[in-house]
């Protein structure tokens, strides 16, 4: 067999927290299996580079293509770190100095391939690949792997800083064009927070910056917002819609160990509640309580993807009554789960991957937004797409859960909400199409990476 000889470089930088550098793997793996010729050095921590490709090698993606080769970028963490319970410490340790480490992991993977690079394919966070690329002469093609609204404001930050000043602190945000009127509190971290925070300022040179690259990409259709895709077209060299990725990329499968779908398949359509918090957000205990106690009054089958201990973190005798109504796994098959007829309403944290898969499945939301985009994308979850609720003030209580339970599984409102999110559903696998907006701009941000 001939070896292929690959003469083209893309440097990947991801950024190795939440779920950012998965879906860029995703979007890589897509790329990469249709251009052998292209040489793809993806750059992230040690740890992130062992989760993720893992997930990819073990999962139904298949293998990891071989002309894609995993580079470790140090985390910027001291010698004989010891985690503080903070989340947010090991970010601004790794915010702090990735720009020199990043660059040290590229000279490596330079030196060991003696080809240039010719794009840099980044998370949409790390700003200052612009200025890398511009040093090279290659293409900078940023990925944002949240939704188009968020985008929007962190691009306009400066201006939303200014109007809001003007308006002598009015907490309605009414003033950003495409956007519906939101509270200052529901913005995304970063917009209206000091600047001079490592994450803050990221995110706010982000915004400054984006405008400069060859190409944004994002994991949206376009016919979710078009008015606020209007808005970053007008604001970017060009716009690439390349989402849902979930429905849109080959994604790696998770295994079904604890049978959630057995289970599902015994139930009747749209009767099962599914809980679940993405990977990294457990609420605190009283909540948790708060949650099974609502379930439990209910009387809705549920299946919760329980992050920790549940015995320990339930009270007993709580547990004991919810356990025959239902499934408490510590892991589950989300997009799956989501996709099956018998789950009525996903009780989420509103994280953007998660209100992608809700759409792709046709699923109303129950929200609890916890940090980030999370409330940005509530608001535009319940005010302007009608396809959820949000948690009565922001907490879950068993009264509030109880009435979003009823508000959305059997009530004249969640029929609307189902009828709703049907048709976003409707939309999403019509941009994955033929002459679709997924088909159009991948194909499009595939030229741009490897030419």
């Amino acid at each position: 067999m001939n070896k292929v000889v690959c003469s083209v470089h893309v440097a990947v930088l991801a950024f190795p927290f939440g779920s950012h550098a998965d879906p860029l793997l995703n979007v890589v793996q897509e790329i990469a299996s249709k251009n052998p010729r292209v040489k793809f050095s993806f750059l992230s921590t040690k740890r992130s580079n062992e989760s993720i490709f893992s997930r990819h090698k073990n999962g139904g993606a298949g293998i990891i293509h071989h002309n894609i080769k995993a580079y470790n970028v140090e985390d910027g963490l001291p010698e004989g770190y010891v985690p503080s319970g903070d989340p947010i410490e090991p970010i601004n340790l790794f915010v702090g100095v990735m720009i020199q480490n990043f660059k040290r992991a590229m000279d490596k993977a330079l030196a060991e391939t003696h080809i240039k690079f010719t794009c840099l394919l980044t998370d949409a966070f790390l700003w200052f690949a612009a200025e890398m690329a511009k040093e090279i002469n290659a293409k900078w093609v940023p990925v944002w792997t949240a939704g188009p609204h968020s985008l929007l404001c962190h691009v306009m930050t400066d201006f939303i800083r200014d109007q809001f000043a003007a308006n002598a602190g009015n907490e309605n945000i009414d003033f950003v064009p495409g956007l519906p009127v939101v509270k200052a509190s529901e913005l995304p971290e970063g917009i209206m927070d000091d600047i001079e925070q490592p994450l803050s300022s990221m995110l706010h040179k982000m915004g400054q910056t984006l405008p400069k690259a060859t190409a944004v990409a994002i994991n949206s259709f376009a016919e979710l917002e078009p008015p606020i895709v209007n808005q970053l077209e007008s604001k970017f060299r060009k716009l690439l819609n390349i989402g849902p990725f979930t429905l849109a990329l080959p994604q790696p499968i998770i295994p079904d160990d604890q049978g959630c779908i057995e289970w599902l398949n015994k139930h009747d359509i749209g009767s099962v509640v599914y809980i679940s918090f993405g990977t990294v957000i457990i609420p605190p205990p009283h909540e948790l309580v708060a949650i099974a106690e609502a379930i439990d009054e209910s009387g809705f089958p549920f299946i919760w993807s329980f992050r920790g201990k549940h015995d320990e973190q339930l009270p007993k005798g709580l547990l004991e009554r919810i356990k025959d109504k239902g499934k408490i796994v510590s892991w589950s098959p989300q997009v799956e789960i989501l996709k099956h007829e018998a789950i009525g309403v996903c009780v989420t944290h509103s994280g953007w991957n998660s209100i992608m898969e809700c759409m792709v499945g046709g699923v109303p939301m129950i929200s609890r937004p916890f940090f980030g985009d999370q409330k940005l994308n509530t608001r535009m979850m319940e005010g302007r797409w009608g396809v959820g609720v949000p948690i009565q003030d922001g907490v879950f209580t068993k009264e509030a859960t109880l009435a979003a339970l009823k508000s959305t599984m059997s009530s004249d409102e969640g029929m609307l909400m189902r009828q709703k999110i049907s048709e976003f559903k409707k939309s999403a696998k019509r941009a994955v199409e033929t002459n679709g907006s997924f088909i159009r701009d991948f194909n499009t941000l595939v030229e741009i990476v490897t030419s």
